[in-house]
C-alpha cells in the first residue's frame, strides 16, 4: 500500500526522482551526450520514440532500426520538428525486424558499415501478440521480438561497445526495458520454451499475458547473465534493466499512463555509473535483477539454450 501511495503522489526516492519525473528532467545534468551514438529500438512510438527524443534533444546521435521504415521516418520528422536548429541528418533510420534473425544480422552488418562509435544500446521494442503467431524462423513471436531478437542483437553489437567505451573513455550502457509482469510467469521455463522455439502450428493453448510475461522474465534472466560476462570480462560497459510503467503505445493503445523517464535515467545518469545488472522502476534501483528473477540459476542455461536456438536457425555457430 506504501509503495502503491508514493506512486501515485510521485514521491522522489534515494535518487532524487520518482514516477512522474519526465524524461526531461533526469537527462537535465547530462552534459556528455552530444558525444554518444545511442540505438534504441521501438522508438516510433511511445516510450521509445520519448527516449530518443529526449537523447536527441540532450545532442546524441540516434539509430532508430525499425520494420516499418514509414513509422520510423514519421517518428524522426516529429522529433527534428520539435528540435529547433537541429541536424537531421544525427537521427539515422534504418530498417531492422527483431522477430527474423537473419534481419537482426543484416542491420548489424549495415551498422558496421557506417563507422559509427556505439555508447548506448536501449532494448526498448516490445509486442504482445494477442494470437498465437510464429515467425520465419519458427519460433512463437512474442518471444522472437521481444527477447530473442534482442538476445542476438546486443550479442553482436558487444564488441563495438566495447571498443568504442576503450577509445572514447565513456563508459557504454546497455538497457533491457522488461516489466513486472515477468513475475506472472510460472511452470518450467524450459518446458514452455521448448514448446515455443519450433515451428508447431497445432499449438493450441496460446496464452497471450503468460507468452509476454516469459518474454519479460527471459530479458531479465538475459540482463542477469550478461551483467556476470561483463564483469568477468573486466569491460567498461554496463547493462541494466528496467520497468517502464504504463504508456499509451502500440503495445496497450486503450490504457494511459505516464510517459516514463526510467530508461533515459538507466541511460544517461551519472548516479548510473558503473551500475551493473540491477533493477529500476521509477527511476530507483529496485534491487538486483538476479533477486527479481527469484530463479537465477536459470539465467546461464537460457543464455546457452539461446545460443544453440540461434546457432541452428541461421546456421552459424556462436562465439
Amino acid at each position: 500500500m506504501l509503495e502503491m501511495l508514493k506512486y501515485l503522489v510521485g514521491s522522489a526516492g534515494a535518487s532524487g526522482y520518482g514516477s512522474k519525473s519526465t524524461a526531461e528532467e533526469v537527462t537535465q545534468s547530462s552534459t556528455h551526450l552530444n558525444s554518444i551514438t545511442a540505438i534504441v529500438t521501438g522508438a516510433t512510438s511511445g516510450i521509445g520514440e520519448e527516449t530518443a527524443r529526449v537523447l536527441a534533444k540532450g545532442g546524441a546521435r540516434i539509430v532508430i532500426p525499425a520494420r516499418n521504415l514509414k513509422a520510423a521516418e514519421e517518428a524522426k520528422a516529429r522529433i527534428v520538428s520539435e528540435l529547433e536548429c537541429f541536424d537531421h541528418s544525427r537521427i539515422t533510420v534504418m530498417v531492422l525486424d527483431l522477430s527474423s534473425l537473419n534481419s537482426v544480422m543484416n542491420f548489424v552488418s549495415e551498422f558496421e558499415s557506417l563507422n559509427l562509435p556505439l555508447n548506448l544500446l536501449i532494448n526498448n521494442a516490445g509486442r504482445f501478440c494477442y494470437e498465437h503467431a510464429i515467425s520465419e524462423d519458427g519460433i512463437e513471436m512474442t518471444f522472437a521480438t521481444n527477447y530473442l531478437g534482442h538476445f542476438l542483437l546486443t550479442k553482436l553489437l558487444l564488441n563495438k561497445m566495447i571498443e568504442t567505451a576503450e577509445s572514447t573513455g565513456i563508459q557504454g550502457r546497455i538497457v533491457n526495458v522488461t516489466s513486472n509482469i515477468h513475475s506472472w510467469f510460472s511452470g518450467d521455463v524450459f518446458e514452455y520454451l521448448s514448446q515455443i522455439s519450433r515451428n508447431n502450428n497445432k499449438y493450441r493453448e496460446y496464452d497471450a499475458t503468460r507468452a509476454y510475461a516469459f518474454s519479460k522474465l527471459a530479458n531479465l534472466l538475459h540482463t542477469v547473465q550478461l551483467a556476470h560476462r561483463l564483469q568477468e570480462m573486466k569491460a567498461n560497459v554496463t547493462v541494466n534493466c528496467v520497468h517502464p510503467g504504463v504508456v499509451r503505445t502500440n503495445l496497450n493503445r486503450d490504457r494511459e499512463g505516464f510517459i516514463k523517464a526510467t530508461s533515459c535515467y538507466v541511460a544517461t545518469h551519472r548516479k548510473v555509473e558503473n551500475v551493473n545488472g540491477k533493477y529500476f522502476a521509477d527511476c530507483n534501483e529496485q534491487g538486483s535483477c538476479e533477486s527479481n528473477t527469484k530463479s537465477a540459476h536459470l539465467a546461464e542455461r537460457l543464455w546457452s539454450t539461446s545460443e544453440i536456438i540461434v546457432s541452428n536457425l541461421t546456421g552459424k555457430p556462436q562465439p
